[in-house]
């Protein structure tokens, strides 16, 4: 008997080309926060100014997502995944050329640019070969990928960087997009979400009121995370007292919380989307509490940012999910409105922590400000984000009474 917490056999080699996917994505996404002091001393800027670089990308993200979701609706899936990966690849080679502070922040936009855009498709692509009722583990196996980034991938790309300067980190990033060109090449079926959306039916989905409620609270409340982790680096060799050294390290141990908040909020998704999203914003908001509060001791420190990769990848996995139940019609443009979300909580987070160590706060101080925005993204979801048995937008862009999702009968 076939076991339905498995994917099918068919549906496993494509997985794999799509979480490498989210490893490409993930080890460059994250790879700036472990040479941030690297940049900042070779391009002659302060720290806050050099994560102008960080939110640069973010805001790729926020813009990239919905516009080549929509502009590319007409594409078959998989020729899509296959250009915007072309075009990842070439956007991190320019990043490693840059000369200023300026032209960095440039190249790292046009990086973020098909970040969201692969994430929503491949996660449509993802739930198309395991089948209904999978999103939840579709989405979780694809995001595998970004976390085991932040275990292997990040942590190699900062000890390359350290000893090669910090370039050589975007080089070989564009190395393994080619590595993952390969892989969709290959793995993923031609016929994988075949069936091609439209302009009309994705900008109809955009008129969809709970989806937009379900996008501010996660742009703000997801910026909490990236309050602490877009300084992590100058934190944990400033404020906690450990070694550059150890950098690689620390960031290898919140990839491992990661990858456990995958597996473990892939699961609880298909069982409640909900009260996953609840838990999640919760939990991450007492972690990072408890990272303000131990920060400058090394055990407890690590120990929160373990938590906090563990806590903040549930709340993420939990949002993706939730976005593409409110777009049912077009889950691509849900599940990259969700990256485009959670992107403009990092651009936030990045923004707003630079901005308190920059008034000489301290680099624990984040920390706080991350508190406060979790909990405000909590509060959006309990006031507004329920959405009622209403409307939701068809496939052709009309109103339809919507059915009452499964998630939201738990």
């Amino acid at each position: 008997m076939t076991d339905p917490a498995r994917p099918a056999p068919s549906a496993t080699p494509a997985l794999l080309a799509l979480a490498m996917g989210g490893f490409t994505i993930g080890t460059t996404e994250f790879a700036t926060m472990g040479l941030l002091s690297d940049i900042a001393a070779d391009l002659q800027v302060s720290i806050p100014t050099a994560g102008n670089a960080i939110t640069a990308y973010a805001v790729g993200v926020v813009v990239g997502a919905p516009l080549l979701t929509v502009l590319a609706a007409r594409l078959p899936r998989k020729q899509l995944l296959l250009a915007l990966m072309a075009f990842y690849s070439v956007a991190n080679v320019l990043s490693a050329t840059a000369g200023s502070i300026d032209t960095l922040v440039a190249g790292r936009f046009l990086a973020g640019l098909p970040h969201g855009a692969f994430f929503g498709v491949g996660a449509a692509v993802g739930a198309a070969v395991v089948g209904p009722g999978r999103r939840g583990h579709a989405v979780a196996m694809m995001m595998t990928g970004l976390t085991v980034a932040n275990v292997v991938g990040v942590p190699l790309s900062t000890f390359v960087g350290q000893q090669l300067g910090w370039r050589a980190a975007f080089v070989l990033v564009g190395l393994l997009g080619l590595v993952t060109l390969a892989a969709l090449w290959w793995l993923v079926p031609a016929d994988a979400g075949r069936e091609v959306s439209s302009v009309r039916r994705e900008l109809g989905a955009l008129r969809n009121a709970p989806l937009w409620i379900g996008f501010v609270a996660a742009a703000v409340g997801f910026g909490g995370m990236f309050a602490v982790y877009s300084y992590v680096e100058p934190t944990i060799t400033r404020a906690t007292g450990l070694s550059s050294g150890a950098v690689p390290l620390v960031l290898a141990v919140f990839g491992v919380g990661m990858t456990v908040g995958t597996l473990v909020g892939g699961r609880l998704a298909d069982r409640s989307v909900m009260r996953t999203v609840y838990l999640g914003f919760g939990s991450t908001a007492a972690t990072l509490a408890l990272f303000a509060l131990t920060g400058e001791h090394p055990v407890p420190a690590v120990l929160a940012l373990f938590l906090l990769g563990v806590t903040s990848q549930v709340l993420g996995l939990a949002l993706q999910t939730r976005l593409m139940d409110l777009s049912p019609a077009t889950p691509s443009l849900g599940a990259a409105l969700c990256h485009s979300a959670l992107n403009v909580g990092n651009a936030n987070g990045a923004f707003l922590g630079g901005l308190v160590i920059a008034g000489g706060w301290g680099y624990l101080a984040p920390a706080w400000t991350g508190v406060l925005l979790t909990l405000a993204g909590l509060a959006i979801i309990l006031v507004a984000g329920r959405r009622p048995a209403g409307v939701v937008v068809s496939t052709d862009a009309a109103p339809v009474t919507a059915q009452r999702l499964p998630s939201e009968s738990r």
